[in-house]
């Protein structure tokens, strides 16, 4: 945080005094593929926090997917499955559909092909309009671009103002779920950072945090150059952007400031206005359970005449990063992703883990595990599809009913394939495959490992170079007992 620029923002003041307890790995611009993946994710699972994160995630899964889908939600995700898959037929006529609408109202759209497109527009609109304060709303989008770093290496001020992730911003972290940027944070965690940066105690009360903040960012709301937000849903029919917030922060970013900014990937466009009535509750029911969120703003072209607030300039970036070339492939139907992170929580390894930091990615769980290794830079992550169980329970919380388990798998098998060494690998399983599927040779193998395990112990048998490779990031489970539960059934039967 030492190049971070200081000035105006009473939010930010103090944060120099902050001391950042994460992983260096949790960092926002830690690189991807630093650190080898099985070793980053045995790092989450023994971080500091981590068991007590996993434990209020599973007990927000039990809360939020415990239900299931009533027959009156189950119908409105086929209507909003329908919907996102009618976007993907013909996206980018969408997108010029969007486009003509957005500029017909005021707005300037811009395509940025790469995040380092998208950080070089944004920088320029900052450029030319004077601006040396920015406010932010909750944006994923960005978090892909980096873009809050690059802005402050051009000596812009940017204010997190979602309180998740002011918060992670305080800390020098990433966010780590995608509605829940703080959910690896405890109370106690959030106490202890806002007293650091208020350079005071402060009273460890959820009321009187969020009165702190809110009391923080009150001024920069006000006097902020320019308002950053992301997009939930664009209506191709209107060039309407809207936005789902609870914490009416959304509204102070896209009115106060003279100039806005919108960041949205490619998918995020949809049909029709009308469209909204569908994916407006079914994005609120699969994220937190609420009917709506508090706040729904839909923002129309700039400020007209006579009208009391809203941005003076309006600019739309619409975020490409690899997506367009996944129409018409196996893998097109991530597209169709809302961002209600309701698989993460879904996920036990996600879960497991305390959290998407251990994926060392800008999305985490199920829906990052898929998207991340298809994106124009995400060849870093094409490991992450193994992180999963593969229990299908992402797509039972989905609530366009995305098929993540069959896409995990896909992806598997693609890195398998073009992975060096791949074709030894594919030998080998098909090896074991041909000997397995003769039973006196299963048999005969079964008893072999556990007069191996009786004789020899674990601690030898995982220097074994086949146990080697599994027990660098694993625990080798015990193998005296292989096979005693086929042998206790043989003996039911």
């Amino acid at each position: 945080m030492s190049g971070t620029p200081h000035g105006r923002s009473r939010a930010l003041n103090g944060r120099e005094r902050v001391r950042p307890r994460r992983p260096e790995w949790a960092a926002p611009e830690y690189p991807p593929g630093a650190i080898p993946l099985p070793v980053l994710a045995a790092g989450a699972l023994s971080a500091p926090g981590s068991a007590q994160t996993t434990e209020r995630l599973v007990g927000l899964d039990r809360e939020l997917n415990g239900p299931g889908w009533s027959p009156e939600m189950a119908e409105l995700r086929e209507r909003g499955a329908a919907i996102r898959r009618e976007t993907l037929a013909d996206l980018e006529g969408y997108l010029a559909q969007l486009t003509g609408r957005v500029e017909a109202n005021g707005g300037v759209v811009h395509r940025a092909a790469t995040p380092a497109d998208g950080r070089a527009i944004i920088a320029g609109i900052a450029r030319d309009n004077g601006v040396s304060m920015v406010v932010k709303s909750k944006s994923m989008a960005t978090e892909e671009l980096h873009l809050n770093r690059h802005l402050e290496e051009e000596g812009i001020e940017v204010v997190e103002t979602d309180l998740g992730e002011y918060i992670v911003q305080l800390a020098d972290e990433r966010p780590s779920h995608i509605i829940a940027p703080a959910v690896h944070k405890a109370q106690a965690d959030v106490t202890e950072l806002f007293g650091q940066a208020a350079g005071e105690p402060v009273a460890d009360d959820p009321n009187a945090l969020a009165s702190l903040a809110r009391d923080r960012l009150r001024e920069d709301f006000r006097t902020a150059d320019m308002g950053i937000s992301g997009v939930n849903f664009a209506a191709a029919d209107t060039g309407t952007l809207t936005l789902m917030t609870n914490e009416g922060n959304g509204r102070m970013v896209t009115s106060q400031p003279r100039v806005h900014v919108a960041v949205m990937p490619v998918e995020k466009v949809i049909p029709r206005f009308t469209d909204l009535a569908t994916l407006l509750p079914l994005l609120a029911h699969a994220a937190s359970k609420q009917t709506l969120t508090v706040y729904q703003t839909m923002v129309t072209g700039p400020r007209r005449e006579g009208e009391a607030d809203g941005p003076e300039r309006l600019h739309l970036v619409i975020l490409d990063n690899g997506r367009t070339r996944l129409p018409g492939t196996r893998y097109e139907e991530v597209l169709a992703c809302i961002r209600c992170g309701a698989c993460q929580g879904a996920c036990p390894v996600y879960r497991t883990m305390g959290g998407g930091h251990g994926y060392g990615a800008v999305y985490g769980g199920p829906i990052g595990a898929v998207l991340s290794p298809l994106l124009a830079d995400g060849a870093q992550h094409r490991q992450l599809p193994f992180l999963s169980s593969l229990c299908g329970k992402c797509y039972d919380v989905c609530p366009v009913k995305i098929p993540l388990p069959d896409m995990l798998v896909d992806l598997r098998a693609d890195y398998e394939r073009d992975r060096r060494g791949g074709r030894a690998a594919r030998l080998a399983w098909r090896a074991w495959a041909a000997a397995w599927t003769r039973p006196l040779v299963y048999r005969m193998s079964l008893r072999a490992v556990r007069a191996a395990d009786r004789i020899l112990g674990q601690r030898l048998l995982s220097r074994f170079p086949g146990a080697r490779v599994w027990t660098r990031t694993r625990a080798l489970p015990p193998l005296r007992r292989v096979g005693a539960f086929r042998a206790w059934r043989r003996k039911r039967a």
